[in-house]
């Protein structure tokens, strides 16, 4: 029996990169999982076959599919012991080139529908659960154009720290993971070939992160051996930031 068995998880943007990574590493500690994603049904059904997580189509900008992936995830889960916010959007823009729907689009994703799946959590979650949001690099290293994703971001991790100190009476933790460059589809296509070559010389470790890096770092926070972390922000980075 794994260390989660037992443990009902939901992970949000499941089917690719990091959020993939996560979900086979929750399901093969044990844990029921239920994921979330918003177009890749291809994807999301190879995951759901190799892990035997429960995918759920849901684009977290709508309220409305909020509340369905959490009535799936009370429909399926023994309970709800861990919570993962891991879907995120924005792509590179410069602040004068940034539109009004732009803002409110990236703000709905990132920062309000981590807020609404960790009110759910706050009321649903059983003792000695476990909250764990994605966030980035960029709330500590500032570089053009990404002004409203960090600050997306800036917003989810202080929303982790807040709740820590509201839900640790009930044992529940909350945490923050902030992950480097890290290669998936995302990293390639946002960034140019030279700054991909450049960033193994800038990493302690001498290389671009994986996903699996990262699912790790989430593993530990939600299996029992993190459980005397809480309000914390770790800087998954191999080094890109010392």
């Amino acid at each position: 029996m794994g260390v989660l068995s037992g443990k009902g998880a939901v992970v949000t943007g499941g089917s690719r990169g990091i959020g993939r990574a996560i979900v086979e590493r929750l399901a093969r500690d044990g844990a029921q999982v239920v994921f979330s994603y918003r177009s890749q049904a291809e994807a999301a059904e190879r995951v759901a076959a190799a892990t035997g997580a429960h995918a759920v189509q849901a684009d977290l900008a709508g309220k409305e599919d909020l509340e369905r992936l959490f009535a799936a995830a009370e429909a399926v889960l023994p309970g709800l012991d861990i919570l993962v916010n891991n879907a995120a959007t924005g792509g590179p823009r410069s602040i004068a080139d940034t539109t009004d729907d732009d803002y409110e689009h990236v703000m709905a994703v990132n920062a309000r529908a981590v807020f609404i799946a960790m009110r759910w959590a706050a009321r649903t979650m059983r003792d000695g659960g476990r909250i764990i949001n994605i966030s980035t690099l960029n709330t500590a290293l500032a570089v053009p154009g990404v002004a409203v994703y960090a600050a997306s971001k800036a917003a989810v991790e202080r929303f982790a720290m807040v709740a820590a100190r509201e839900l640790g009476g009930r044992g529940i933790t909350v945490n923050s993971v902030s992950p480097g460059a890290v290669d998936t589809e995302l990293l390639r296509s946002t960034n140019p070939p030279e700054a991909l070559e450049r960033m193994p010389e800038l990493t302690a470790l001498g290389r671009i992160g994986r996903p699996a890096d990262i699912a790790d770092v989430v593993a530990f926070l939600a299996g029992p051996d993190g459980r005397w972390l809480t309000g914390q922000n770790l800087r998954a980075t191999g080094g890109l930031l010392l």
